[in-house]
């Protein structure tokens, strides 16, 4: 049925803007489940709000939606206590989620009481639906010098607290790729170490590769721009590669700079297997396999 206009006809940039702030449309599905390793649903639901525009259950509908395109399971990622606190929370809350907890890079130097912080993440550490420390690390491309020494005092806490509980390690690295070897060379790094939203070229994909690390593909490798990430995702082994939104940010293409959700994997997951030669079906066997590897049973 037609309705009425109620005001006066867009312009195309008027539309443009519009469209920005609204979720792209779903992709096709993949032919296997897939997890999205690494989101914001907290962050997501408060910039953007719910993929299908159920406000009653965000959490819920954002989860629906990601399952009806083959995306099954996600990763809640903390970045201060109260998102971890929140996230650890959901975990507990919905069989589809896990959770991370951690201080962000960013985050860490801000704090008055960096120590206090750090034993509340300690705390929620521990509990049985929180399955990986992070994401933490070091970030030169936001915090200046001044707030190195806490970003890295942080950082090696975090390191300690993922050895502690047996816990995978989830890596915030921009601009700061040597230093992040050396202090994880220092600690010693814990048995699982994911790279998140993977952000270097291939020399360091080999090096990270060669310690047996996991790399996370986020929406970033399907840009134009991106040639230098692509030929590091090609070299990397598929039983090595995970994928992730980083929602509400790093939308793929072609949907970049509209609000992203968990399920919009397909598109990245689909680059994937342009840039690394996989057969779509066992690039999803694997990365679901990683997943569980890296995360534990849901």
């Amino acid at each position: 049925m037609l309705t009425a206009m109620t005001g006066p006809t867009e312009s195309r940039k008027q539309r443009a803007a519009r469209r920005a702030g609204e979720f792209p449309p779903a992709p096709p599905p993949l032919p296997r489940p897939v997890l999205d390793s690494h989101t914001h649903l907290d962050i997501t639901v408060a910039e953007a709000g719910a993929p299908g525009g159920d406000t009653t259950d965000p959490v819920a509908a954002a989860i629906g939606v990601a399952a009806t395109v083959g995306v099954d399971r996600l990763v809640q990622v903390g970045v201060d206590v109260d998102s971890s606190r929140w996230g650890a929370d959901v975990a507990d809350r919905y069989p589809a989620v896990l959770a991370t907890v951690a201080l962000h890079p960013n985050e860490a130097p801000r704090l008055a009481d960096l120590d206090a912080a750090l034993r509340e993440i300690e705390t929620l550490a521990a509990r049985d639906r929180v399955r990986g420390v992070g994401e933490t690390g070091m970030d030169f491309f936001r915090t200046g010098d001044d707030g190195r020494a806490a970003q890295e005092e942080s950082f090696r806490a975090h390191i300690a607290i993922a050895k502690r509980y047996g816990k995978a390690l989830v890596i915030h690295d921009r601009e700061a790729h040597a230093d992040v070897l050396r202090i994880l060379d220092d600690e010693g790094a814990p048995d699982t170490v994911v790279l998140h939203c993977f952000s270097g070229d291939a020399d360091f994909a080999r090096e990270c590769v060669r310690r047996g690390h996991l790399l996370s593909f986020a929406g970033t490798v399907t840009f134009g721009s991106a040639a230098a990430l692509r030929e590091a995702a090609a070299l990397t082994p598929i039983d090595q590669l995970l994928v992730e939104t980083d929602a509400p940010y790093l939308t793929p293409m072609p949907h970049r700079g509209r609000p992203n959700a968990s399920y919009l994997i397909p598109l990245t997951v689909r680059s994937l297997a342009e840039t690394t030669g996989a057969d779509l079906d066992d690039l999803c066997a694997a990365i679901s396999a990683t997943g569980d590897r890296v995360f534990g049973p849901w």
